[in-house]
Order: structure tokens, then C-alpha cells, then sequence
């Protein structure tokens, strides 16, 4: 049987110094800058993110140190991927440096796309994002984009047909863990 450890490490240690009274300048800053991704800036972006900020990606996203490395490392390759892209956050909160949102991008893969030709089709783009924002700009994004899903969408299974959803299906029976409790 495994043994599970009984110290726990510290959580929350980013907004641990998190200061509330920042909430609508946070606010402002992220949704003026949604609007400039739905209006497809690049150059603007300067406007909205510090000059070294972080945007910390899942696999297959990357991460991209600073404003330069993001626009040439990010928007522009996605903006040659897809076109008549629009963001819908479905869901904003707020509190103190700290903003977050999920939502999805509707856009239709027009360009490249992870080796794919373009093929035309309309895709959806699940994604979640967490910032932080200093003296009015964007210091630190961590960003989670459903690859996976936009790849399904293009035809492409990434889990070779074994993605969990098997067991939703009922096609496979789920294992337990031996300490199950």
C-alpha cells in the first residue's frame, strides 16, 4: 500500500499579499484588454502587459517570457491559425491584483495549426485564464488552452483513443487506487 504523506505544503502563496482594494483597476486593465484580443491587436498589446510579463502555458502552448516573445510566439502564429476569431469569456471574477475567466474562442482554422493544413472548419477554443495585474499592466498570465479538443475538432485523437471519456462511455472500466479510501 502506498504511504501518503501527512505534511502538507503551504497553499496560495501567490495571493497571499494580494491587496482587495486593486479589484477595479484589475478589472479594467483585463477587460480593456480583451477587447484588444477581439479586435486582433498585436502592437497595441503594449498598452495592457508589462514589457516582461509571463505567459505560462500548458503543453503544446509553451511559455513566453516578456511582451515581444508573446506576439511573436503566440498571437501571430494563432492569428495565422485561425481567423474570424472572437473570445467569449463566459465567466470574469475578480478580486484584489488577481483576475480569472473561462471561455471560449469561436474562429475558423484558416492557417496552419500544429502541422494541420487548413481545413476551413469552425473550431471552439476552451481556455482559462488567471492574471495578475502591477501598477495597471499585466505582470504574470497562466493560460490553459484545450489543444487536445481544437486537435479532436480537426480530426486529429491526441489520446490514441484512450482519453478518459472511455469510461464515460462505458467503453472501459476505470482502475482504483489501492489506498481508495
Amino acid at each position: 500500500m502506498t504511504q501518503l504523506p501527512t505534511a502538507r505544503p503551504p497553499q496560495a502563496a501567490l495571493t497571499a499579499h494580494n491587496d482587495p482594494t486593486r479589484r477595479e483597476e484589475t478589472r479594467r486593465v483585463i477587460e480593456a484588454m480583451v477587447e484588444g484580443l477581439n479586435d486582433h491587436q498585436i502592437n497595441g498589446m503594449s498598452a495592457f502587459f508589462h514589457p516582461a510579463f509571463r505567459w505560462m502555458g500548458n503543453c503544446g502552448c509553451g511559455v513566453k517570457t516578456g511582451l515581444r516573445e508573446f506576439q511573436e510566439n503566440w498571437q501571430r502564429p494563432f492569428q495565422a491559425a485561425f481567423s474570424e476569431k472572437v473570445a467569449i469569456d463566459e465567466a470574469r471574477l475578480f478580486d484584489g491584483e488577481w483576475g480569472a475567466c473561462f471561455g471560449a474562442q469561436h474562429a475558423v482554422h484558416s492557417g496552419e495549426f500544429m502541422g494541420i493544413a487548413p481545413t476551413g472548419k469552425r473550431v471552439v477554443i476552451r481556455y482559462m485564464d488567471f492574471w495578475k495585474v502591477v501598477d495597471g499592466k499585466i505582470v504574470d498570465n497562466w493560460v490553459m488552452v484545450d489543444f487536445p479538443d481544437v486537435l479532436r475538432q480537426l480530426g486529429v485523437d491526441v489520446f490514441g483513443g484512450k482519453g478518459w471519456e472511455i469510461y464515460d462511455r462505458g467503453a472501459a472500466v476505470p482502475p482504483r487506487p489501492d489506498h481508495d479510501k
